[in-house]
């Protein structure tokens, strides 16, 4: 089995490869991540889409690592316990590093998300500036845990 952990994933990429026996089952593991950039986050989600491993959310997944949603398909990620995803809205910073709202971004990532992770975060409010948490139940009602 290979499983690839990501752990506070920030620029450069930090990936961390346990390799036992030859692989029967591939799996990314997220164990912590504040999120970072965008860039970043889709170029390796793309990779592991095209790689078929399941992805298991094994803890926080903020920001731009919620893209992760976005990118491989629901039938191959998987939640635990300790799972959280944080949403907010697209933004910039400008060169004295002030931020500034991205609606039009923010519309697109929205749009990007499956349907019911949609629909939780415009019942709440949508992506603005508030991070929204989603864990728990409400969580396990969306993807399945892992097994």
């Amino acid at each position: 089995m290979r499983t690839t952990f990501l752990h506070g994933v920030l620029a450069p990429l930090l990936l961390l490869w346990a390799l036992a026996a030859p692989p029967a089952r591939a799996e990314v593991r997220i164990l912590s991540s504040p999120g970072g950039e965008v860039g970043t986050f889709l170029d390796l989600f793309e990779e592991v889409k095209n790689s078929g491993e399941r992805v298991v959310i094994d803890g926080p997944c903020l920001s731009a690592c919620t893209l992760v949603l976005s990118a491989v398909p629901s039938e191959r990620i998987c939640v635990t316990r300790r799972a959280v995803l944080g949403f907010h809205g697209a933004r910039s910073r400008d060169r004295r590093g002030r931020f500034h709202a991205e609606p039009e971004a923010s519309a697109a990532v929205l749009d990007a998300y499956p349907g019911p992770v949609r629909d939780w975060i415009r019942k709440r409010g949508g992506l603005t500036s508030r991070l929204l948490l989603l864990r728990g139940r409400a969580l396990a009602q969306i993807y399945p845990r892992c097994g």
